[in-house]
């Protein structure tokens, strides 16, 4: 068996902050090693596919499997083309995530599932490698996400947080178990929690998430072992998916900021012409 364990120099620093006011404080060398290690594990799975398979249905209201591997082939290209000052996830720009992601979809009408998957395979590889090229060349600029303008390396945070989501979308649907690790949880948590005060959680990607939204946003992210909701449950609760069990043990603040979102994403927005 081969050991895929990250060597020490590699191992997530024990706090990442995130904010829209200064720098931020996230190792982007690492989140791509494990962006890398998500894509090569789902390609896996994929391959293994039948039509059956692709047309299944998924945790994302109509979309099967094959509509979800679409959007994360959509989701890639952004990632690639974003450059300074990119506004594709800027909400008052026009970003809607219940509507507009569905109108890319038009565009990979009646692609098959095969071409599809060498369209993901393809663009992940660009993708890892444009970002890999950037690090190298020191580049920083700003990019406007829903939460406002933050480090590009952010936006590749957002990118991350939406694949391992569809991949769990994917597999526990299908009612497989989702093979992922502690800093990959760490990090789907890290993007995805909006609650304003201080949660511990547990499980895959324990720690501690403090987020203060006076004036400016800074969510600090504490890495430790601790008990707690599990990371990966209330991380599927954030986003709508899953069952609201997973935040009961939460602090009541905390549920009606999680329920928010939630409901923000389970309430079908009006549909308009482009």
């Amino acid at each position: 068996m081969i050991d895929r364990s990250p060597s020490p120099d590699k191992i997530q620093p024990g706090q990442v902050l995130l904010r829209t006011a200064g720098a931020c404080d996230l190792d982007p060398q690492h989140l791509l090693e494990v962006f890398g290690e998500q894509r090569r594990r789902f390609v896996a799975v994929l391959r293994g596919f039948g039509p059956d398979d692709w047309a299944a249905p998924t945790r994302c209201a109509d979309w099967s499997a094959h509509h979800v591997v679409r959007h994360l082939c959509d989701s890639t290209a952004l990632g690639i083309a974003a450059g300074p000052g990119d506004r594709t996830l800027d909400m008052t720009a026009g970003f809607d995530p219940r509507i507009t992601p569905g109108r890319y979809l038009t565009a990979s009408a009646g692609e098959s599932p095969g071409a599809t998957l060498s369209r993901f395979v393809a663009s992940t590889e660009q993708m890892l490698a444009l970002l890999r090229a950037r690090l190298a060349q020191g580049r920083r600029f700003t990019v406007r996400l829903p939460y406002g303008p933050m480090d590009w390396t952010v936006f590749v945070l957002h990118g991350f947080w939406d694949s391992w989501l569809h991949e769990r979308d994917v597999l526990l649907a299908r009612g497989t178990e989702h093979p992922t690790s502690g800093d990959a949880t760490g990090y789907a948590a890290a993007y995805g929690d909006p609650v304003r005060d201080k949660l511990t959680l547990g499980g895959d990607g324990s720690g501690i998430f403090d987020l203060d939204s006076r004036g400016a946003v800074t969510l600090t992210v504490t890495r430790v072992t601790t008990a707690g909701p599990p990371a990966a449950q209330v991380t599927d609760a954030l986003a709508g998916r899953g069952s609201a069990a997973a935040l009961c043990d939460l602090p009541a603040s905390s549920r009606a900021a999680l329920s928010h979102l939630a409901e923000f994403f389970n309430t079908p927005a009006e549909q308009q012409t482009a």
